[in-house]
């Protein structure tokens, strides 16, 4: 939000500077993320009045006039705008002025005619021009006197970024009130009187809706719509970021800024009968002020006349209903409604209002009465008019309850580690403009103010004590902590994870939780999407079932500018809603995803690159794998994303947890990618509590036996392993596969595998005839199970 310096003033006006005050708003909460001069530094420009205007001798488009400074003789001065005239007021640059740029006013002569000093059009002073010419200035303008002083050009523009829970600083009243507190100053407000009804004219209010428990309308007659905007609105405004518009708009825009109210005149004569606010109807249309056409839902509130909606309540008004410079009677409005019925409707039409800014944090309830008549009294003095009576319709048991919050100085000191005394609470809350009740000593009942909806809890009060006794005296202590060792538990960290990551050549990707739903029907044709209400865009329009839907355009991103070799791993959620009748049953599970595309090593010169293939992806995940110290089986996958005979599950007790393999060659060229290697993986498996158990090393020989087997192809190596370990009982210490061999020698639908196994017994040497035996048992399981057989050397 941005607000002049100088109108800020006019209501407090502590005796510090601009760098100050900034300091002081942002240790208040209300952080300036800006303040800029309202115009550039500049000098020896005054308000002039023009005596004579006369044709140059020898130019046709120059002027030699006389300008009257209000000191010192005329000054003779050449000037080609075309708006100079015998009469007008506009600034002069006298000699030695200095304007924006460095510009230095010099004695000088246009065509043979003396010019001393140069009249000057808006742009010259920094300002903005608005016609071809000088900058005209009101008749009354006093003569002689600094224009940097009479536009007040020494204020400052303050940018303030509000957080969502101060609607009530969305306003000159709301950030004077808080430099009021911090500074012990009484905020001064203008003075507002009250409009008396002259005509007996006002339309009948009907509320239909808890969405408004208070509506205030007033029927304005022969008002001025062509009236001029005064300068000082004008200027008012324009550092608020807002332009100036018609005098009505100007007056709604300036009573906004000011007192934080939002308000909507409309053309009274298109208004047919009463004035409804209720729900609009399923489908109902409305053309906007933007002349954006849009339809509307029953969870929208609307206000209506007899016939059709007019406006979306608290967001924007309607077109058919809007104010035009043949306007002659309006009726205005200034209405308090519900934050839960204007929240989120704005953003769903892609609208973003100042009106629905300040209504979904929460606009103070008592508040529409006093803009009403601020309003009133604005029109009044700037554009005429005759008014009616002020309507109001209200469903009280719906406005906000404002109710007591007992406080303890215990409960202060306890939660800030310091002490604050306790006068300075009371008198803190006080000015804050709570109701505040000594109970007790160190006990107080206190009542939050209308226009503060974040204070409900204790701890609020104790919030709002420590940002006004300032955070900057806040005293040094340690705390008091009884410290109890929690049971030790050896865990793999996620910063581990990451690091282990990194280490394998990965770089993490941090993505939306939202993807596109076509790639989502690519990865996985049975997913059913679960469609977002009001998507960032429209590829990032539903809820991601896979983090692959992330990280496929990340690498499509990277490959379509020249980036042969990629490697990436998000840490994310993905949104099981499989089985979800509900948004109550959507499960979000904490998921690793990696993608590797390109050589299995960067292009180097002591070797070719060689291309990545399942057995390097598998033993990177091995290695995730083992830093966590989780133990896994794979068999393979059926997933119909996953290339059928490069891809595998990834198994802890029988249960899947993950997976990892290569894209189907089909969708890897529909999505232009070369040869891509995923994994995805249940997060919370690789971060499980594990406590380290020592077995004591065997002090005896260990004896190794190989084996070759013929067995058929379709069996996975897996399930002999398996097979072996359960076999050879205890004394077989390990087993593993050393060598393939299909071919030569090789029936075809059969391969050779030969395993090692290890023998070791913990306590004694073992004998020969125990490890036969072993052998044995072995062979025939296999024989009897996978009609395996030796293969002959």
């Amino acid at each position: 939000m941005k607000i002049s310096e100088n109108w800020l003033r006019t209501w407090v006006n502590p005796a510090i500077d601009s760098d100050t005050l900034s300091d002081q708003l942002t240790m208040l909460g209300l952080e300036v993320d800006d303040m800029e001069p309202a115009a550039k530094p500049f000098t020896g420009v005054v308000i002039g009045e023009v005596l004579t205007v006369e044709q140059h001798p020898d130019a046709d488009r120059l002027r030699v006039t006389t300008i009257n400074i209000g000191s010192g003789e005329p000054l003779q001065i050449v000037c080609g705008a075309p708006n100079v005239r015998v009469g007008m007021k506009a600034p002069v640059a006298t000699i030695g002025a200095v304007l924006p740029g460095d510009f230095k006013i010099k004695k000088g002569k246009l065509r043979g005619v003396e010019s001393q000093g140069m009249l000057c059009g808006a742009s010259e002073i920094d300002l903005e021009d608005k016609i071809d010419g000088l900058l005209e200035l009101p008749a009354d303008a006093p003569i002689g006197v600094n224009i940097r002083e009479y536009l007040e050009l020494d204020d400052h523009v303050i940018d303030i970024s509000i957080t969502p829970n101060r609607g009530d600083c969305f306003s000159i009243r709301g950030v004077a009130r808080e430099i009021g507190v911090i500074n012990q100053l009484p905020v001064t407000a203008p003075e507002i009187k009250e409009v008396a009804a002259t005509i007996a004219d006002e339309k009948k209010v009907i509320v239909d809706t808890e969405g408004c428990p208070r509506y205030l309308g007033r029927v304005i007659k022969n008002v001025n719509t062509k009236a001029p905007t005064p300068e000082w609105m004008e200027r008012a405004l324009a550092r608020s970021g807002i332009r100036q518009h018609s005098i009505l708009v100007d007056i709604t825009n300036y009573v906004l800024i000011e007192l934080g109210q939002p308000l909507h005149a409309f053309d009274g004569g298109k208004v047919q009968g009463a004035v409804h606010v209720r729900q609009a109807t399923a489908a109902e249309k409305l053309t906007l002020l933007n002349e954006q056409e849009v339809e509307l839902s029953e969870d929208v509130m609307v206000i209506a006349d007899d016939e059709k909606a007019l406006a979306i309540a608290g967001i924007m008004g309607g077109l058919s209903s809007s104010v035009t410079d043949e306007t002659t009677e309006i009726f205005l409005e200034s209405a308090f409604f519900a934050p839960l019925h204007i929240a989120g409707r704005a953003r769903r039409f892609g609208l973003h209002t100042d009106a629905s800014q300040r209504y979904e944090r929460g606009v103070d309830f008592e508040l529409p009465l006093v803009a009403m008549n601020r309003a009133s009294q604005l029109i009044s003095e700037l554009a005429g008019g005759e008014f009616g009576p002020i309507t109001v319709a209200e469903k009280t048991e719906f406005l906000p309850k404002r109710e007591a919050i007992a406080l303890k100085q215990a409960q202060v000191d306890q939660l800030l580690g310091y002490k604050v005394e306790s006068a300075f609470i009371t008198d803190a809350l006080t000015r804050l403009g709570c109701d505040v009740t000594v109970q007790a000593e160190g006990e107080w009942s206190v009542v939050p103010p209308s226009h503060r909806y974040d204070m409900a809890i204790y701890q609020d009060l104790i919030e709002e004590v420590a940002r006004i006794h300032g955070y900057d005296n806040i005293q040094m202590s340690l705390p008091v902590i009884d410290v109890q060792l929690a049971k030790y538990q050896d865990q793999f960290e996620l910063a581990e994870l990451r690091q282990t990551l990194v280490t394998l050549g990965y770089q993490e990707a941090i993505s939306f939780s939202f993807a596109d739903a076509k790639l989502e029907k690519q990865l996985n044709a049975n997913v059913q999407p679960l469609a977002l209400a009001n998507p960032i865009s429209s590829d990032l329009a539903v809820m991601r079932s896979t983090l692959l839907s992330s990280l496929i355009p990340c690498v499509q991103y990277n490959i379509n500018r020249q980036q042969g070799r990629v490697r990436f791993f998000e840490l994310g959620l993905r949104f099981d809603y499989q089985n979800a009748e509900s948004i109550k049953d959507l499960k979000q599970i904490p998921t690793l995803a990696m993608i590797a595309v390109g050589p299995k090593t960067a292009e180097s010169w002591h070797g070719k690159p060689q291309a990545m293939d399942f057995f390097d992806l598998k033993g990177e995940v091995e290695e995730i794998l083992a830093a966590g110290r989780v133990k896994v089986e794979y068999v393979r996958s059926e997933r119909s994303w996953l290339h059928p005979g490069q891809s595998a599950e990834i198994l802890i007790k029988g249960k899947s947890v993950g997976y990892l393999g290569r894209l189907h060659p089909s969708l890897e060229n529909d999505l232009d990618l070369g040869t891509t290697w995923v994994v995805e993986v249940d997060q919370l498996t690789l971060l499980q509590n594990y406590v380290s158990n020592f077995t004591e090393l065997s002090r005896f020989p260990s004896v190794r036996r190989d084996i070759a087997l013929l067995i058929n192809d379709n069996i996975s190596v897996r399930e002999i392993e398996q097979l072996i370990k359960k076999t050879g009982g205890e004394l077989l210490d390990s087993t593993w596969l050393f060598d393939v061999y299909t071919g030569q020698g090789v029936e075809e639908g059969k391969r050779s595998l030969a395993f090692a196994l290890l023998w070791q017994h913990p306590t004694r040497t073992l004998e020969d005839a125990e490890i036969k035996t072993g052998m044995d048992n072995i062979l025939q399981v296999l024989e009897t199970t996978y009609q395996a057989t030796l293969r002959a050397s």
